[in-house]
């Protein structure tokens, strides 16, 4: 019996390990496992942002609707009875930058999600390392991240109408916060119930009926008697925390606490229902 070339330990007959060697000195044994939480949670958000910018249609709700709100409530916006002394883009901007927010949390994610139902994207996710709370962290992160981009194009979009902020940062990131938990656990909530069509045309037309009359764009002035009800809908909540930080230089406490049951609501009606196909 003799050893193989080049290979100390191994008998040329046998194929047995010499026992001088130790069993693992030079093998290969896998190592299987998944990256920390954090690498995973960055690397899908990074993939569903780069999506969400690629998608034309995405693009159409996150930036080219907005613009054109705040452009067209600008220029026509002197019809309107609004009964405020602000001017007009110093009303509107705060508004559309709300509008960006719900328009990119909640209607974009919720179609996105359900066609990545239909075809099965969600259920292979589930398969792998990474976790739901990592899943649903990237989204969100990945909206957080679009969001920053909607602000500076819708920002620059106002500082050119000649918009004038008096911003309280505090109240202005705590709606940001709150506004994209709320409607991004309602969006989830929809998606993960209805079927990939539903989805597309009910958060369309919800998204509609709240840019119209859940005084998103438009203070609650603008609404008359309504205006007591919309105040408690996600959308007027998100509305006035954000003028009261841009517009008033103030924190809307009140609206923040509504922003905050709406997530929790959305968040419990998602974890009972959500299906991952």
């Amino acid at each position: 019996m003799t050893d193989l070339p080049g290979v100390p330990g191994v008998s040329g007959v046998s194929g047995r390990p010499d026992a001088t060697v130790p069993a693992h000195a030079g093998t290969f044994t896998p190592s299987p496992g998944g990256a920390p939480l954090l690498r995973q949670v960055l690397a899908q958000a990074s993939m569903e942002a780069r999506l969400m910018l690629r998608n034309g249609e995405q693009l159409l709700l996150a930036v080219v609707i907005p613009v054109i709100v705040l452009i067209g409530g600008v220029k026509g916006g002197q019809h309107l009875d609004l009964n405020e002394s602000d001017p007009l883009v110093d009303i509107f901007t705060p508004g559309v930058l709300a509008l960006a927010i719900m328009s990119t949390s909640f209607t974009s994610l919720a179609i996105a999600t359900g066609f990545e139902r239909r075809y099965g994207v969600i259920k292979r996710l589930g398969a792998s390392p990474l976790p739901r709370v990592g899943l649903l962290a990237g989204k969100v992160l990945a909206l957080l991240c679009v969001e920053v981009l909607q602000m500076f194009v819708i920002g620059g979009v106002g500082q050119l109408l000649g918009w004038s902020p008096k911003p309280e940062v505090v109240g202005f990131v705590l709606a940001i916060v709150l506004g994209t938990a709320a409607f991004a656990a309602l969006g989830l909530f929809v998606a993960g119930t209805l079927r990939a069509e539903a989805t597309l045309a009910a958060a369309n037309l919800i998204y509609l009926l709240l840019m119209a009359g859940g005084a998103v764009v438009l203070p609650l002035s603008a609404y008359g008697a309504f205006g007591h009800v919309a105040r408690w809908l996600p959308s007027g909540a998100l509305g006035e925390a954000v003028r009261g930080a841009l517009l008033d230089g103030v924190v809307r406490w009140r609206d923040l606490g509504v922003l905050l049951l709406w997530a929790a609501l959305g968040t419990g009606l998602t974890a009972r229902t959500f299906k991952w196909e």
